[in-house]
């Protein structure tokens, strides 16, 4: 029964859904439950109990027990009350839990926040921090840390840049606002520059716009640039010549994954401490990154009007790429 149940739902994820968390569950040390909803069986699969259920989603990862956790009372139902290991399985139900990394590596480096109101928080992200929990990362991650320095458990970052990437990420304080700023995003209302170094070329010392399809490549991580109607766009100016690197200013007007990466990638120019263009080397152990060769990509301003108050805003990074040999 095992073998055939996780056959049927093995392909389960766990949903990121800031909005169908209850307003009564708490956050524990930063961190927000995370979400699923109990899949239908048919009725002689029915798993025995809510905790069989679970067990069998051991790759999942909680770092502890599921046991465990449900005895701690980290396993909420929809009204944020804790659920017993011998709760029954029901279909349909969504239920929360809260994630919990062993031997979590500290990155060691901090954000900064550089502005703060009733509805926005802009920080100021360093290299090798991931924005939201990911993978291995949880405590570590620029959500989780800022929701413990300030507060603030309704935080939600309302676009995300890469971890490795350092510069300026805004987030929603509250819920009421939040879909005004999302909306700027979708309608490309926010004008975002970025910085770049990579090596010098002569074809590139005149601005130019790149544009591409860009689609999911055969690697893990990878995005490449495929035949068809160009789906992103980046106008691209050399800033300075520093021997036989440049210092470039990217601004993006698509938000696709990875773009800057494969544009400059394309152009013949990889961003300096690029891992994954143009060659994908495999993700190292984390305890083994080179904290010394971070990728040479900085989100460096901002500049929207706010749908909320009207102001009209621009933020900078305080953040400088520093050219490495």
């Amino acid at each position: 029964m095992a073998a055939g149940a996780c056959q049927t739902f093995g392909g389960l994820q766990d949903l990121s859904a800031e909005h169908a968390i209850p307003v009564r569950a708490p956050t524990i040390a930063g961190v927000s439950p995370s979400v699923m909803v109990l899949p239908q069986f048919e009725s002689d699969k029915k798993p025995a109990s809510l905790l069989f259920f679970l067990e069998l989603l051991a790759h999942i990862p909680l770092g502890q027990s599921w046991l465990l956790r449900m005895q701690s009372g980290l396993v909420l139902d929809d009204n944020a009350q804790p659920l017993p290991p011998d709760a029954p399985y029901q279909a349909g139900q969504r239920i929360y839990y809260y994630r919990h990394m062993p031997d979590e590596p500290r990155v060691p480096f901090e954000e900064r926040i550089i502005y703060q109101d009733d509805h926005l928080l802009v920080a100021d992200k360093p290299h090798f921090l991931p924005v939201s929990p990911t993978g291995r990362y949880v405590q570590e991650t620029l959500l989780v840390r800022l929701k413990r320095s300030t507060g603030l458990d309704d935080l939600v970052p309302i676009h995300r840049i890469d971890r490795d990437t350092a510069g300026l990420v805004l987030f929603s304080v509250q819920r009421s606002s939040r879909d005004a700023y999302a909306a700027m995003f979708r309608q490309r209302d926010v004008h975002k520059t970025y910085e770049a170094i990579a090596p010098y070329s002569a074809s590139l010392a005149q601005p130019c716009t790149h544009r591409s399809r860009l689609a999911e490549g055969h690697s893990f991580m990878q995005m490449c640039e495929v035949a068809g109607e160009p789906n992103s766009e980046t106008r691209i100016e050399m800033l300075e010549q520093l021997g036989p690197f440049a210092r470039y200013r990217l601004q993006p007007i698509t938000g696709k994954r990875h773009q800057l990466r494969v544009h400059m990638h394309a152009l013949g120019v990889p961003i300096c401490g690029d891992q994954i263009y143009p060659v994908m080397t495999p993700e190292p152990d984390v305890h083994a990154l080179d904290y010394s060769k971070p990728l040479q990509l900085l989100a460096q301003t901002l500049q929207f009007v706010d749908p909320v108050t009207g102001q009209a805003h621009a933020f900078a990074s305080q953040r400088q790429l520093v050219v490495t040999a």
